[in-house]
């Protein structure tokens, strides 16, 4: 049952009380003002744009953009090489994976503010989250393992240290958080692990220097760039055994994927052609191709679904893509080898 306020000592009526609130504005100037700019302050702030986050992996730092300016407006310090980084399931933290440095470094996706630093995180060159949000799960490049890690809402806990092929690179996850897919650089080959059992499944060999992972919504094709050659090599993975199902030829050093935001496009990155593919998810197929200059790496799409944000890992730049103009319209300094990229007001994965 509610029960109702009780009226304040001497007010016994709605004119009498607004009385008092006339008189507190009128005698407290100052404290009124503060509180309009607060609120003021706040509004804005909660208005104003996400950063971009650019993680240079040879400067043992993230680089800070303004999406409006395009200018880096600070640069926070990391454990050694950062590589990738990936957002909490609350939306709280985006995480970055320092390889090197055997830590992850928390950050607010919106005040690029360091939150916090957990060590102890073995080589966590890649990481992502399992959709369910039970797992996270890091591939170990240069110690050859994938950990499995059990999440809590808050820190990991290690499950299981899986020894896998040579250098593992990047990691895919069903939708039904069932299965792990990992690329292995070195050895040239797609392993899966079972989730519930933390045991590898199957593995099959690839073409040359596989590394970025992408997965159909239906969860039928595993589409894997390969650094090494000049394809995205689609796998089908509906049976016991995987199928390789096709070739998709897009450009020397095809490397690494960014859903496009409409469900039917995925962008991929040709680092050594310096172009951007476009692929078509229902006919597999290259639908549009565009020049970014200076080893174009890691992608993200803007919420726009036409600006792409790309890390041109040997120029030392951000490069901003207008798709629909097909022109580079901005490029931003940032650190030594820039890999990863990424910004909270992204389009729909």
């Amino acid at each position: 049952m509610l029960r109702r306020s009780a009226p304040v000592r001497g007010i016994h009526s709605p004119v009498a009380l607004e009385a008092v609130v006339v008189n507190f504005f009128w005698r407290s100037p100052v404290l009124v003002a503060a509180v309009l700019w607060s609120s003021a302050f706040s509004l804005n702030a909660s208005a104003a744009p996400a950063p971009v986050f650019v993680l240079n992996s040879l400067d043992a730092s993230v680089s800070v953009v303004d999406p409006v300016t395009w200018v880096e407006t600070k640069r926070l310090p990391t454990g050694k090489e950062p590589h990738h980084l990936y957002m909490t399931p609350d939306e709280k933290s985006v995480i970055v994976a320092n390889a090197f440095g055997d830590s992850l470094t928390f950050i607010d996706p919106r005040t690029a503010e360091i939150q916090r630093t957990v060590k102890g995180i073995p080589d966590p060159y890649h990481l992502r989250f399992s959709p369910d949000m039970k797992w996270f799960v890091t591939a170990g490049n240069r110690l050859n393992h994938v950990d499995i890690y059990r999440w809590d809402g808050a820190n990991p806990t290690l499950a299981k240290r899986i020894a896998t092929g040579k250098t593992p690179s990047h990691l895919w996850i069903d939708t039904k958080s069932t299965t792990v897919y990992s690329s292995m650089q070195d050895s040239d080959e797609l392993v899966a692990i079972d989730l519930a059992t933390q045991a590898v499944k199957w593995r099959i060999k690839t073409g040359p220097m596989p590394a970025d992972v992408f997965g159909t919504g239906d969860d039928r094709f595993l589409l894997v760039g390969m650094t090494g050659g000049e394809n995205v090599e689609v796998y089908d993975v509906t049976g016991p055994q995987p199928r390789l199902a096709k070739k998709i030829k897009t450009g020397q050093g095809a490397h690494a994927f960014r859903a496009a935001g409409d469900k039917r496009h995925v962008y991929v990155s040709n680092r050594v052609a310096n172009t951007i593919g476009k692929l078509d998810l229902q006919t597999l197929e290259v639908v549009d191709s565009y020049s970014v200059p200076g080893g174009p790496d890691c992608v993200d799409v803007m919420a726009d679904g036409k600006t792409l944000l790309v890390s041109s890992r040997w120029a030392k730049r951000l490069s901003v893509l207008d798709t629909v103009t097909k022109k580079v319209v901005h490029q931003v300094k940032v650190g030594k080898s820039p890999h990863g990229v990424w910004t909270l007001d992204h389009a729909p994965r």
